[in-house]
């Protein structure tokens, strides 16, 4: 493990106004999103969007990095650049999902556990030698008033969370840890807190025990929050003050950045609750983002498919990373959204 090179990379991603392009979709997740724009999901069809993305004007300014999927990371430019040679020499990181997915748990109904650790060391090697600089595995909590997560789930799931963090380090690749409390139902933020909690506090000792070096790794977890179907949903400041106060009874101040999820947060309540979180003033961490629907969900509308819309939803894509600069230094406010 080369520990200077894991803490470059890291200090690199959560660098100041910049944060990551989840651009990761499985092929499943991607075709709900092509299906929401009435285009086919082919392989080029994919190929082009992300395309667009990867080179709309300016966006080096506020992305860091970009997680990629299998199929992207091997795919190329329509003038034959290797993705991650056009993002490369952009200044931009070039990253991978190596988890296979969140299937049921067994015997624990209501519970998921992700699956990938098989084979991973290998495909890491890969990765490594194909460009990909760090890693992201998500880990899926679900959550209710009550009853879920059972707390095997969590350690079942923390546990596969460090068996790759240790094998992300082992290749020199700067392991993301993503335990998502989800905000899919009726919870109130206070149940959301007690959840993260339990799900950071395990998390941080399985780490630990796995003898992970916290300065190579980052953490990308939910913001506490309430979820969607809760009748009382909470302010930006409430949710900064909840999530920063469980971050730091939790989180090792060696950890060098926190990139948030965006959840099912519209894009702009991603921002804003962003902006909130460092509105509280400097932390041990870089606190910072780690978006995908927050950044495309308006890229795809404008884009839907066609040549002509090109130039336009790129536009759209650098405002979005823009705003989400502005956001990691607490200066975003509701009213840029117009401009």
């Amino acid at each position: 493990m080369n520990i200077d090179e894991l803490k470059l990379v890291a200090a690199a991603i959560v660098a100041k106004q910049k944060g990551l392009l989840a651009a990761d979709e499985s092929s499943p997740t991607i075709k709900k999103r092509f299906d929401a724009i009435q285009l086919e999901s082919t392989e080029e069809n994919r190929r082009r969007y992300r395309e667009l993305l990867f080179t709309a004007g300016g966006i080096e300014r506020y992305i860091s990095g970009v997680i990629l999927f299998d199929e992207t990371l091997r795919q190329s430019s329509s003038g034959g650049i290797p993705f991650v040679r056009l993002l490369s020499e952009r200044g931009i990181i070039p990253g991978i999902k190596v988890d296979k997915g969140a299937k049921s748990l067994a015997l624990y109904s209501g519970n998921q556990i992700t699956e990938g650790l098989d084979g991973l060391r290998d495909r890491l090697a890969e990765y490594r030698q194909l460009g990909a600089r760090f890693a992201k595995w998500r880990a899926v909590i679900q959550i209710d008033e009550c009853e879920l997560p059972a707390p095997y789930a969590v350690h079942a799931n923390v546990h596969a969370l460090a068996r790759y963090a240790a094998l992300c380090q082992e290749a020199d690749i700067v392991p993301i840890v993503e335990p998502e409390v989800l905000m899919d139902g009726k919870h109130g933020i206070e149940r959301c807190e007690a959840v993260t909690s339990q799900v950071l506090k395990s998390l941080f000792e399985e780490l630990d025990a796995h003898r992970i070096a916290f300065e190579g790794i980052l953490l990308k977890p939910n913001m506490v929050i309430a979820g969607l179907k809760c009748p009382s949903q909470p302010e930006p400041r409430q949710i900064a003050e909840a999530t920063v106060r469980c971050l730091k009874r939790y989180v090792p101040a060696a950890i060098p950045g926190i990139v948030f999820l965006s959840g099912g947060q519209s894009p702009q309540d991603a921002t804003a609750n962003l902006s909130a979180i460092n509105e509280l003033g400097p932390q041990p961490w870089q606190l910072s983002f780690s978006y995908g629907r927050a950044l495309q969900a308006p890229v795809l509308d404008a884009w839907k498919g066609r040549d002509d819309s090109k130039v336009k939803a790129q536009e759209v894509f650098f405002k979005r990373c823009r705003l989400n600069g502005l956001a990691r230094d607490g200066t975003y406010t509701e009213s840029m959204e117009g401009n």
